[in-house]
């Protein structure tokens, strides 16, 4: 038996080559995609020029001058250091560091996780409830990690439970903000000291047998 938390909190957006072309079906302005992917490449770069070896296995995800920090690096140093490259780019605004601190994954786990990618991105392309191309997905040693943009609170939760569904999934983490609602950081329960929320998303935790996949 598995545990999955699914965790609902302000998002990221997903982000192509092509700019304008993806701006004009996401749900966000020329110019929000263009700073957009000023702050990713100047991140991206930045790591690069530290240490390609540290920071190779790092993903940078930007919306809306939020930065998502998701990987691996070899120490507890290596993710400090990657937050604060981040947060010295002038575009943005703030840092999620979701980075993991663990030995590189071998061929096997990320074979896996390139499959599990592709099954919720799969699921979310054929669920005609959701917009695909505002969510872009990573997966890490069996964790989700879905960024983008919700046309609703019922959008969001019919994305974070398409996900929770595919078979060799852990846990889900979901940056998705619902549309032209403000961004909202991470805030402290008060019932629950220390525990992150958004207090206009859903935070749930299921156990599954393994659970069902369509």
């Amino acid at each position: 038996m598995r545990r999955l938390s699914v965790l609902l909190f302000a998002a990221i957006l997903p982000l192509s080559g092509c700019v304008t072309a993806v701006a004009s079906l996401q749900d966000k302005t020329l110019g929000e995609s263009l700073d957009d992917a000023a702050a990713s490449n100047e991140i991206k770069a930045r790591l690069m020029a530290a240490s390609p070896a540290r920071f190779n296995e790092v993903d940078v995800e930007v919306a809306n001058r939020v930065v998502l920090l998701s990987g691996r690096v070899p120490g507890a140093e290596d993710r400090r250091e990657a937050e604060q490259i981040a947060w010295e780019v002038a575009l943005v605004n703030t840092v999620a560091n979701e980075i993991q601190v663990r030995e590189k994954g071998g061929v096997r786990q990320n074979l896996n996780d390139e499959w599990i990618t592709t099954r919720v991105r799969t699921r979310l392309l054929a669920n005609d409830d959701v917009k695909s191309v505002n969510i872009n997905i990573e997966t890490y040693d069996g964790t989700v990690y879905l960024m983008g943009l919700a046309r609703s609170q019922a959008e969001l939760r019919v994305i974070a439970e398409n996900a929770a569904d595919v078979r060799g999934v852990r846990e889900v983490v979901s940056y998705i903000q619902v549309r032209n609602s403000p961004y909202e950081p991470a805030q402290t329960a008060s019932q629950q000291p220390g525990k992150a929320y958004n207090p206009y998303a859903t935070s749930q935790s299921d156990e599954l047998l393994g659970g069902p996949e369509y």
